[in-house]
């Protein structure tokens, strides 16, 4: 039996990805909350693991050579996952360099543009004070809705992603896409992004990594305390 790998986790877009990956995977994780509107990715012990302050970031006590290895950064952590377990990679050369790609456009890509989208368009015009910026609504909106026609063009010509086989890197893009309302999108134009929601949010591993904590989300348009530590800090 595989030794848990120990989860550091909130559940969001970013941290979905790697509870659906272990729960797709079918390894078992502990699972270390970090509350980030509490402030808990901070804290110096987690900052051991993650230097960059943000979650996920996983251990895995039987790492490389049967020691322990920390690894921080969703899309590092997706890589590591599968190369360990030879599973949601492909079977070929051709197949690595197509998950890579799109895994690296979702990290270079949809995810900043969607997360500012997020920002812009829910939490901004709900801080003290209000920042209610049109340029910056428009901007990001757009970008994200240029991107999932990116993403509906490539799923018009392959069932997933990176080709006719479930990746890492659709794990990586659903989270995102699946809040494409909140990001003022629309699926009218886009049936094959909607198709591909509908196939992935249906899979149980998908169902239970996106559960995994679920009812710690939190309304950041209203708490204070987690804008200033999440919007303003330093740190």
């Amino acid at each position: 039996m595989t030794d848990p790998i120990d989860l550091y986790y909130w559940p969001t877009p970013n941290g979905w990805k790697i509870s659906i990956a272990l729960e797709e995977m079918e390894l078992p994780y502990n699972l270390h909350l970090i509350d980030i509107g509490a402030g808990d990715q901070f804290a110096p012990e987690f900052l051991k693991i993650a230097p960059n302050n943000r979650m996920p970031a996983i251990v895995d006590p039987d790492g490389p050579g049967g020691t322990p290895v920390s690894v921080f950064e969703s899309g590092a952590i997706l890589q590591y996952l599968a190369r360990k377990t030879g599973k949601f990679y492909g079977t070929t050369e051709r197949d690595r360099i197509a998950v890579e790609e799109w895994l690296m456009w979702q990290m270079g890509g949809l995810g900043p543009m969607a997360g500012q989208a997020h920002h812009f368009i829910k939490y901004a015009p709900a801080m003290d004070p209000p920042n209610d910026l049109p340029y910056a609504k428009g901007r990001y909106r757009t970008e994200t809705g240029r991107l999932y026609g990116v993403l509906d063009r490539q799923l018009a010509k392959h069932p997933y992603v990176a080709g006719d086989f479930y990746s890492i890197a659709d794990m990586a893009i659903w989270g995102w896409a699946s809040l494409w309302e909140g990001q003022e999108q629309t699926l009218d134009d886009k049936p094959h992004m909607a198709r591909w929601l509908e196939t992935l949010g249906n899979r149980p591993g998908v169902q239970r990594g996106r559960a995994v904590a679920s009812e710690k989300r939190a309304n950041l348009q209203s708490d204070r305390k987690a804008q200033d530590l999440l919007f303003k800090s330093k740190a």
